[in-house]
């Protein structure tokens, strides 16, 4: 029995298969996906047998983000809306979207390189998990980007300014929009862009040609590059992010949205997020 309940995982030929597993929901992250992932990815830092890692997703789409409809329209758990009774607490808040921060990034900080293999959508909270690997290989037709900068959301690993750099990055982020695969991979937001039905044939060819190399060259390569990062201020970036995407939940225009999707229903109020129309300031 799968020890997993959000995703499948498998090893063969020297690659552990990370699948995402809800396509009901487009492999919307529940509260349990983020943890499996972690999981997953120590798993096949474990096994001398597994050299790389791809992360993938069953059915439409890699993954359409958060699966944020219950919580949107009403989240009884309180997670990520507290009572407004009572004053909104940020640490809570960072406490609970760090944690799904740092299961994402264990893409990043594992010891063996990682590939998002992407079709569909990657959008949102989809598109932290496929910029958390190391390497992106997109369908030409494949959307990628992050509405809720728009409303409601900071993309709280951060990673597009590092893929991007300032400039593009400012182009999704103060937008919203969506790009093609095609559009990423000019952009360099993913390392190639191939038609749908090629997708499969070109993620194996690079999974093979990277299992050829001794794991401990991967790893200190790995690393190295890493390092980079990190002396940018990579961490300190996540910590503002995943603050800053509490705080977008509690803006007034973070309440109108959401008051908009009680009231309308969360595809209503997405709707009108994506759609161009001005989001009102204040609410």
């Amino acid at each position: 029995m799968s020890p997993f309940s959000t995703l499948t995982y498998d090893v063969r030929d020297a690659t552990a298969y990370v699948t995402l597993n809800r396509p009901e929901r487009l492999n919307a992250i529940d509260d349990v996906m983020p943890g499996e992932i972690r999981a997953a990815v120590e798993l096949a830092n474990a096994d001398d047998a597994v050299r790389v890692i791809v992360v993938q997703g069953a059915g439409r789409s890699f993954c359409a983000g958060y699966d944020l409809k219950e919580f949107a329209e009403g989240d009884a758990g309180s997670r990520w809306e507290q009572p407004s009774a009572s004053a909104w607490d940020p640490v809570r808040d960072y406490r609970e979207m760090k944690r799904n921060t740092d299961d994402f990034f264990t893409l990043w900080r594992s010891l063996k390189p990682t590939i998002a293999k992407v079709h569909g959508h990657a959008v949102a909270g989809g598109s932290d998990i496929a910029l958390s690997c190391d390497l992106v290989v997109i369908a030409d037709d494949a959307r990628i980007g992050y509405p809720p900068a728009r409303v409601w959301g900071c993309p709280t690993t951060a990673m597009w300014v590092y893929r991007l750099g300032a400039e593009r990055a400012k182009r999704m982020l103060l937008t919203g929009d969506t790009i093609d695969g095609a559009t990423a991979a000019a952009w360099g937001l993913a390392v190639s862009s191939v038609p749908f039905d090629s997708l499969d044939a070109a993620v194996e060819e690079l999974a093979d040609r990277i299992a050829g190399v001794p794991i401990n060259q991967l790893v200190m390569q790995k690393l190295l590059i890493n390092q980079a990062y990190d002396n940018m201020g990579l961490a300190g970036t996540q910590m503002l992010a995943t603050l800053f995407d509490g705080i977008a939940r509690h803006t007034p225009e973070g309440n109108w949205f959401k008051s908009l999707a009680e009231s309308q229903g969360f595809h209503a109020a997405v709707e009108w997020r994506d759609s161009g129309r001005r989001i009102p300031d204040g609410g």
